[in-house]
């Protein structure tokens, strides 16, 4: 029984001794650490890191050329039939005879201008119209102007009208010419046409000459006015 108490007490001895030797080589070594950590300078703050520069794009390829097509060296072009300039054409001798020298010029012959002709001169149009204003009289001749209303298509406001214009008479409407028919047909203010559409020249060439027209028998027996 004693013996077994001085093994236990030798056991819980050296455990005690172990313990204590594991807690003084602790404190050392933080003991140590510290002071060579206070003895060595502060590290430089460290530099930042330069970014690398971005990679210069490379230029793209360039497209290679595609290859012309040789040209086939057996083909050759059809050469157009020549014209001889000893060949006789349809009409050369004809032309020739017209123009003289006549030449083929590779086509068609060139067509002959055609001439443009020129106009001919206006016939001169009097102030008051077309035609030509006849000669008129300032009064009747003796005082006694012809009674125009013999004339059909002539009323009393019309022979009025012609009176004013200096016709009077039935020889003088009896010499109008084509202009002058115009010129009145065109300056009958109302009554315009009315010398040509009435016939009036030639029934004033019946009345000059000492006749009579249907219409004027009419008019002298009253059954017109």
């Amino acid at each position: 029984m004693l013996v077994t108490l001085g093994t236990l007490s030798a056991v819980a001895a050296i455990l005690v001794g172990v313990a204590l030797g594991v807690i003084l080589y602790f404190v050392l070594t933080r003991l140590f650490c510290s002071d060579e950590a206070a003895s060595q300078p502060a590290a430089a703050p460290a530099r930042a890191e330069t970014p690398a520069p971005a990679a210069k794009p490379e230029p793209a390829a360039a497209p290679k050329a595609t290859a012309e097509p040789k040209a086939t060296t057996g083909a050759k072009a059809a050469a157009a039939p020549a014209v001889k300039s000893g060949t006789q054409l349809p009409g050369q001798e004809e032309l020739a005879s017209r123009k003289g020298e006549w030449k083929y010029q590779g086509g068609a012959a060139a067509a002959t201008p055609t001439p443009t002709p020129t106009p001919a001169p206006a016939t001169p149009v009097a102030a008051g119209g077309e035609g030509q204003r006849p000669q008129g009289l300032t009064q009747a001749r003796d005082g006694k102007p012809d009674d125009l209303k013999q004339i059909k298509g002539v009323g009393p406001k019309l022979e009025h009208l012609l009176n004013s214009m200096g016709y009077f008479h039935f020889d003088q409407i009896a010499a109008w010419t084509g202009e002058e028919v115009a010129w009145v047909d065109q300056n009958l203010k109302g009554f315009k046409g009315r010398v040509s559409r009435d016939g009036w020249v030639e029934q004033a060439k019946t009345l000059a000459a000492g006749g009579q027209t249907e219409f004027s028998k009419r008019v002298e027996d009253g059954d017109v006015y």
